[in-house]
């Protein structure tokens, strides 16, 4: 089919170099002539692991190609996929802008019955409000259908749930605007994967609560870390045991620092303020407290560093491995690691860096940190050694090697990731969140027994 895509951002340029990796021609289009200058160069402007070389791959076999020509795109495809950005605003709900910016664009030039399919995450209401303005601003008019398709991708993962998806959703109004979409995603539901064909109100609704759920989760297990430390428990120990109970399961159970990134502390946010506007005070409570536990647990781990530094972080040198919202991404955005890293600058900490991938864009929100290329480098004389983002790199660290290097050999394990008894017993004093009991009855036992 002859498939484009409005919007080369994260989620657009996989959406479209794995709709040709399905056998689709696309045409993807963007406003930022420089941002498509490099995608159809065959470069990446994000780091996704993975993706580049099916980019290649599809611009070399002529599957696909970039413009910044609505009219274009609206000539090129009788499916069209919206792909832009939703930020929060001030207030904290969905900046539409973007996308209705995007309608207004391509449905200036639609002159032929076509399917129009939001993949963007939005508040419930907005695939019907954009239906009614793409038939109102179309030449083509009643002859544009649209329906939602909202995107489930995980940065670092994307290729994957894009090729391999465990759920595909669709918001339509129309038979037509069905089978539209059973023949651009023929080759995933010939898979098996299942396809849930849906209306528009409730394919919205699934974005948003599916994160607002994973959210909750996380800060669930957040605040039981709290209370791990409050009475003395270990919170790895609590996580394994739920993990067990089938109703349960343990993904989404990871304490620490908390989450941050694109998607979920806005979409909770947007959530709230759709649900505040409908008057659903229960559900905004939630959503709420959800949102504060995370937040609370950036200034949990500064109270952290600050005990663990004798009470002042002023003049201290602190290193600090990852700050990327996750692993496997570049993305700062929203980031807990990066704000961890603001807040000790403005302690008084010299703070010096490292991260596999996202320093660059790192140094564009905070220049003066310090920024090395190495975990050595960034550890030398430091004071305090703080893991905030989970890469598996940094689980391969050698904490005796590591250990001549600084100045202090303290750690601060923000994810529950480190082998804490392998570093402990390299003489590091370890802090993890929930877990401040178990650190320091293993400490009690090497000191007793230094051998």
């Amino acid at each position: 089919m002859l498939v484009t895509v409005i919007g080369t951002g994260h989620i657009g340029v996989t959406h479209a170099v794995c709709m040709a990796e399905l056998g689709h021609d696309v045409l993807a289009m963007d406003v930022d002539e420089a941002m498509i200058a490099k995608v159809a160069r065959g470069e990446v402007p994000f780091f996704e692991p993975g993706l580049e070389p099916i980019l290649r791959k599809n611009l070399r076999d002529g599957r696909i190609r970039f413009t910044t020509s609505y009219r274009e795109a609206a000539d090129f495809g009788n499916v069209h996929f919206l792909c832009v950005g939703t930020p929060q605003t001030v207030g904290g709900a969905a900046d539409l802008s973007y996308i209705c910016a995007a309608l207004r664009g391509l449905a200036a030039h639609l002159k032929s019955r076509c399917l129009i399919v939001g993949r963007s995450t939005v508040p419930v209401g907005t695939a019907r409000m954009l239906l009614a303005r793409a038939r109102d601003l179309a030449p083509a008019g009643e002859r544009v259908d649209l329906a939602w398709n909202p995107e489930f991708l995980r940065e670092g993962f994307a290729v994957h749930d894009s090729l391999q998806p465990d759920r595909l959703v669709f918001g339509v109004t129309c038979d037509s605007a069905t089978r539209t979409l059973e023949q651009v995603y023929a080759k995933l539901l010939q898979r098996d994967v299942p396809g849930l064909f849906i209306d528009l109100e409730t394919a919205e609704l699934i974005k948003m609560s599916a994160n607002a759920f994973l959210a909750t989760r996380i800060s669930f297990i957040n605040a039981m870390a709290e209370v791990c430390d409050a009475v003395g428990a270990d919170v790895t120990q609590l996580v394994r045991a739920l993990s067990h109970d089938e109703r349960i399961g343990g993904r989404y159970l990871s304490p620490g620092l908390g989450f941050g990134g694109s998607c979920l502390p806005k979409d909770i946010r947007a959530f709230q303020a759709k649900a505040t506007s409908l008057g659903l005070g229960s559900v905004v409570d939630l959503l709420r407290s959800v949102d504060a536990i995370n937040m609370a647990r950036r200034a949990t781990v500064m109270d952290l560093a600050t005990r663990a530094l004798g009470g002042s972080l002023a003049g201290q040198r602190v290193a600090v491995l990852g700050v990327a919202f996750k692993p496997d991404s570049d993305d700062v955005r929203d980031s807990p690691a990066l704000d961890i890293c603001g807040r000790l600058e403005l302690a008084g900490a010299t703070v010096s860096v490292h991260d596999p991938a996202a320093m660059p864009n790192a140094a564009q929100v905070h220049p003066h940190l310090r920024y090395a290329q190495s975990v050595s480098e960034a550890a030398e004389g430091a004071h305090l050694v703080m893991h905030l983002t989970e890469w598996p790199d940094y689980q391969a660290i050698d904490p005796v090697a590591l250990g001549k290097v600084v100045a202090s050999r303290v750690l601060i394990d923000a994810r529950c990731a480190l082998d804490m008894p392998v570093w402990q017993a390299a003489s590091w004093t370890v802090h993890v969140l929930g877990r401040q009991r178990a650190a320091r009855t293993a400490l009690g036992r090497q000191l007793a027994d230094p051998a």
